[in-house]
C-alpha cells in the first residue's frame, strides 16, 4: 500500500499523522517529499544514512564556437537564455533542463553539465520506531525540488512489497502532484476553520482530477461548529478520523516524540485509523503488533 498525507498549507498535522501511521504498521517505509522543509528524521532519529547528491543537467556555453543564430532563444520557453552584447547568457533559475538547446545548437556550442540542486539521505532509524526513512532536502534559491522526489522513489522502488507513507508537500503545486502520483490513497488533513475550508477545498480538487481514492482527518478539533466537517458532508467526503486539540499531543510532538509510542491511546488511535484506510483499499484486514 502506498498511502500519501498531503494538506492545503503547512501546520495542519501531515506530518504528525504519517510518522505516527509509520510508527504503527509493521516493517514501512516514510518517504518525506517535503524537500524544502523536511523534518521527519527529526522524529525518527536515524542512526546511520546514506547521502546522495541530486544533479540536473545545465547548458553551458562555449563562446568561441557560438555563431549567434538564436535557435535556442527562439526555442525556450523559460527565457533561460539571453544574447547580450555578443554574448550568449544562461540564467540557471529559469532553465527546466529539458536540453532542447544543446540539441538545437548547429554550432555544437551548448554542451550539458551536471548541476547540483540538492539532496537525498536513506536512513537506518531507532529501534523506538524502525522505519526506512527516505528523505530529500533541497537547495535553498532552487526553483524545484520535483528531480529530488523522482529520485527519492527511485531509491525506494526495492521496498515496493511494505506499506510505504508518504509525506507530502503542502499546497497542490508540482511538487505535491508528483508525491502522490503513484498513490494508492490519499488522506487529506484540514484544521476546522474557514481557511480550512479553503485549503482543504484545494488538495481536494487536486485528488479527484487525478482519481485517486481519499478520506480527510480533522485535525485540532473542538467542541462546536466545524465548517470543515460541513463541507465534508456536503460532498459526500468519508471523514476518516478526528483529532481533537489536545494540550498533550502538542507537546509529544513539539518535543519530536511519536504519540503512538508514548501514549497508549493515541497507538489505539492511529492503528484504527489505519485498519480504516486499509479497509477503504479493501485490503484483507489486518495485524499490527501492540506496543
Amino acid at each position: 500500500m502506498k498511502l500519501s498525507v498531503l494538506s492545503g498549507k503547512g501546520g495542519t498535522g501531515k506530518t504528525l499523522i504519517t510518522v505516527n501511521l509509520a510508527s504503527v504498521a509493521e516493517d514501512s517505509v516514510y518517504i518525506d517529499c517535503d524537500v524544502e522543509e523536511p523534518n521527519a528524521y527529526l522524529f525518527f532519529e536515524p542512526k546511520s544514512f546514506k547521502e546522495d547528491i541530486v544533479a540536473v543537467k545545465s547548458p553551458r556555453v562555449d563562446i568561441n564556437l557560438c555563431s549567434a543564430c538564436k535557435k535556442c532563444l527562439e526555442f525556450c520557453n523559460f527565457n533561460a537564455l539571453a544574447y547580450i552584447k555578443d554574448k550568449l547568457l544562461v540564467f540557471q533559475e529559469l532553465c527546466h533542463s529539458c536540453g532542447a538547446c544543446s540539441i538545437l545548437c548547429p554550432d555544437k556550442a551548448i554542451t550539458e553539465t551536471d548541476r547540483p540542486i540538492g539532496r537525498v539521505m536513506v536512513c537506518q532509524t531507532s529501534p523506538k520506531a524502525p522505519v526506512s526513512l527516505y528523505t530529500g532536502f533541497l537547495d535553498p534559491g532552487e526553483a524545484s525540488g520535483v528531480p529530488i522526489i523522482n529520485r527519492l522513489f527511485d531509491e525506494a522502488k526495492n521496498e515496493a512489497d511494505k506499506d510505504i507513507f508518504i509525506d507530502c508537500p503542502p499546497g497542490s503545486s508540482c511538487l505535491v502532484m508528483d508525491s502522490i502520483k503513484e498513490a494508492d490513497y490519499c488522506i487529506l488533513v484540514a484544521e476546522p476553520t474557514i481557511f480550512g475550508v479553503h485549503n482543504l477545498a484545494m488538495v481536494y480538487d487536486l485528488v479527484r482530477l487525478l482519481k485517486k481514492p481519499h478520506g480527510v482527518v480533522l485535525n485540532k478539533c473542538v467542541e462546536g461548529e466545524n465548517p470543515v466537517e460541513a463541507f465534508c458532508q456536503d460532498r459526500g467526503i468519508k471523514v476518516l478520523a478526528r483529532i481533537p486539540f489536545d494540550k498533550k499531543l502538542g507537546e509529544i510532538s513539539s518535543n519530536a516524540g511519536i504519540a503512538a509510542m508514548e501514549d497508549k491511546k493515541y497507538h489505539e488511535f492511529f492503528l484504527s485509523l489505519l485498519r480504516i484506510v486499509k479497509e477503504e483499499l479493501g485490503c484483507e484486514r489486518a495485524t499490527y503488533p501492540k506496543r
